[in-house]
């Protein structure tokens, strides 16, 4: 028996070159019939049928994102984007293209065969297309990972041979086109690896081989239980103190005065409280991400309890750049951002909210209300000239967008500030989208951008709210941003295992 194709397709001319090729495609076909594969008549018709409509992809990446590592996460949504653009592709483009009818059954054993066979044309394969871009994807997040994935793609394209439902030319195109569509699916985002800044300036700093010496400070409203337990496997003799938030500030000094290495696990608001502790008591820092967003410790390439073990057991350090600004009496630190504007006063209406109505309906809510069309933008004495400003935004080094992906730093020791200035007028929102939406160093009627080691700000109203990762606090008067280079040594592994 055949499945059902579209006969009223005419057939193809005649072709020396093209004959051979399917001649040889049919004797393979026909070949792979006649063999015995043992053990395969149980596993592989069954591994065919669940991958029907992505099945058994969707499964492996829900495993997948279970196992709650970040890095099997993002190998998880890379492997389904590619497996969606893989199959959108060959089920609009691929078979409408190619009408090739599908093999004839007779030389397949009936035990082999499908219950339901696919009345689709033949050439590509979408199975094997979906299984190469979902493995491909995963492997290019994560070699290990993709080492797991590979030996099932692999079967499930070769079930389609085996059951009879494509010739083996089809299986190897879709693989083919597969993997093309997950390293196009990298070109748009870009991998961990393309994203990583470099690791330099290289600093000098114990190795401390099994954790002692390091004291870490744990953020217990972060949840950060899993990543510490995670820790004290990778680094036993550590020592680890967990407190609430309103006791972080104090258990870091107590720890900085008596470890070798200062540690902290939380948010970026936890890591910038370090920072400044380390600063000033002159410890390395040995970050792991606690908080959602971890934006310094992705930015260093630091995600998880097996990159700081690494790197603490090995004495892999490098030096970044801190960020500072002074306010009169005030002064502090950031490794992220600092900004004025309706960036903090969001922050701060969010707070206000998201005890009410939970995080992102408090950020829709906090949004509206701060860009309401009467407010006015932020006065301030800029570079010469009084100015009214939406936002004033400082990156502690160059943002730079990749892809699709959120901007990212890829140097966090290049000596400058990135800042963006959204300047006052009508149409708030508009304005910020279209700073949010272009590139570093643009200009325009509504937004610019420079790169600069310091910035003064005069004639500050009172009362006017500044965020630096993630807190808020009033500044007034003045306020100056500055570079500080070099001045932080932070752990984390200089090469990739």
């Amino acid at each position: 028996m055949t499945a059902d194709f579209d006969l009223t397709v005419p057939l193809p001319g005649r072709h020396a070159v093209r004959e051979k090729l399917l001649n040889l495609d049919l004797r393979l076909f026909e070949t792979a019939a006649t063999l015995n594969w043992p053990g395969a008549e149980r596993v592989l018709p069954r591994l065919s049928r669940s991958a029907n409509h992505g099945v058994l992809w969707f499964a492996t990446a829900a495993a997948l994102a279970a196992t709650g590592s970040p890095r099997a996460r993002r190998a998880a949504v890379r492997g389904l984007a590619s497996l969606t653009l893989a199959s959108a592709t060959i089920n609009t483009i691929g078979k409408r293209s190619v009408r090739r009818p599908r093999p004839v059954l007779d030389p397949v054993p009936l035990v082999r065969q499908l219950k339901r066979q696919p009345i689709t044309t033949s050439f590509p394969s979408g199975h094997s297309a979906s299984a190469a871009a979902f493995a491909t994807g995963v492997a290019l997040e994560s070699r290990g990972l993709g080492a797991v994935v590979a030996p099932i793609a692999f079967s499930v394209a070769m079930s389609r041979v085996y059951t009879g439902v494509h010739f083996p030319s089809d299986v190897l195109a879709g693989a083919a086109f597969g993997a093309c569509a997950a390293f196009a699916v990298r070109q748009l985002v870009p991998v961990r690896d393309q994203t990583t800044p470099p690791a330099r300036p290289h600093a000098t700093v114990p190795a401390l081989p099994d954790g002692e010496g390091l004291v870490l400070v744990a953020n217990t409203a972060s949840g950060t239980a899993d990543r510490v337990r995670a820790l004290e496997d990778a680094l036993p003799l550590a020592e680890i103190v967990e407190c609430a938030p309103e006791d972080l500030a104090d258990e870091l000094e107590k720890a900085a005065a008596r470890c070798q290495v200062l540690g902290v696990c939380g948010g970026d608001g936890t890591v910038n409280t370090a920072a400044s502790v380390a600063l000033r008591h002159g410890r390395p820092l040995a970050v792991l991400p606690g908080g959602t967003l971890n934006h310094f410790a992705l930015d260093l390439g630091v995600e998880d309890a097996r990159d700081v073990g690494r790197a603490v057991r090995r004495g892999e350090a490098v030096r970044v750049d801190v960020g500072r600004f002074r306010s009169g009496d005030q002064e502090g630190v950031f490794l992220n951002t600092c900004s004025l504007g309706v960036y903090p006063e969001l922050v701060r209406e969010r707070e206000r909210w998201s005890a009410r109505i939970g995080g992102w309906p408090a950020g829709v809510v906090a949004a509206a209300r701060v860009l309401r069309a009467d407010r006015h933008p932020l006065e301030a004495q800029l570079r010469g000239g009084r100015r009214p400003l939406w936002l004033l935004f400082a990156g502690n080094g160059t943002y730079h967008r990749l892809g699709l992906v959120p901007a990212r730093r890829l140097d966090l020791a290049d000596g400058r500030l990135d800042v963006r200035v959204v300047h006052g007028g009508r149409g708030p929102a508009l304005r910020l989208l279209a700073a949010a939406v272009a590139g570093p160093l643009t200009r325009s009627p509504a937004h610019a951008g420079i790169l600069v080691h310091r910035l003064r700000l005069d004639d500050v109203p009172p009362g006017t709210l500044l965020a630096y990762d993630g807190e808020v606090t009033e500044v007034s008067g003045w306020v100056t941003l500055e570079k500080l280079p070099e001045a932080l040594t932070v752990y984390r592994p200089l090469g990739r295992n």
